[in-house]
């Protein structure tokens, strides 16, 4: 019976422990010049009032053959997305400047550059279905990856 209460004991540690984790509130991506990103999936937690994005170019060629960026978006709205950045053109940095579609996103950078920004956590809601591209034209082909919102 004693082994019985430790052991309970010890389950509930384990589980209070599962949940007193920190909550992940950064995207930490590296692009190259083969248009990849350095991972498909990455997780955030709604709880987070700020989500920030890290993105490291670690390719040489520059913006205006080989540019990157990272976009947050609902997955239904990426071609939207995609299509209104075509038209934005390099100017805009292929992105549609206040469109509410676009979560988040950083700055375009060429080899060898790193760029962050941030977004309300708010615009995240857990178990919701959100991807993570970059919006140079032709390079969400490759570059994107599914976003998982954890509460």
């Amino acid at each position: 019976m004693k082994h019985l209460v430790i052991a309970a004991l010890g389950l509930g540690l384990l589980a209070f422990g599962g949940t007193a984790a920190a909550a992940n509130c950064s995207i930490k991506l590296n692009g190259d010049d083969r248009m990849q990103f350095d991972q498909k999936e990455v997780t955030v937690s709604a709880s987070c009032k700020t989500i920030s994005i890290e993105l490291a170019h670690t390719g040489k060629l520059p913006v205006a053959a080989m540019g990157h960026n990272v976009v947050i978006a609902a997955t239904g709205d990426v071609s939207a997305v995609n299509a209104a950045g075509a038209k934005a053109g390099a100017a805009a940095g292929y992105l549609p400047k206040g469109d509410a579609k676009v979560l988040g996103a950083t700055d375009m950078i060429g080899g060898g550059a790193t760029t962050k920004a941030s977004f309300p956590g708010s615009k995240l809601k857990a178990g919701g279905d959100y991807s993570f591209f970059c919006s140079f034209p032709g390079h969400a082909a490759l570059m994107k990856g599914k976003l998982v919102v954890t509460p």
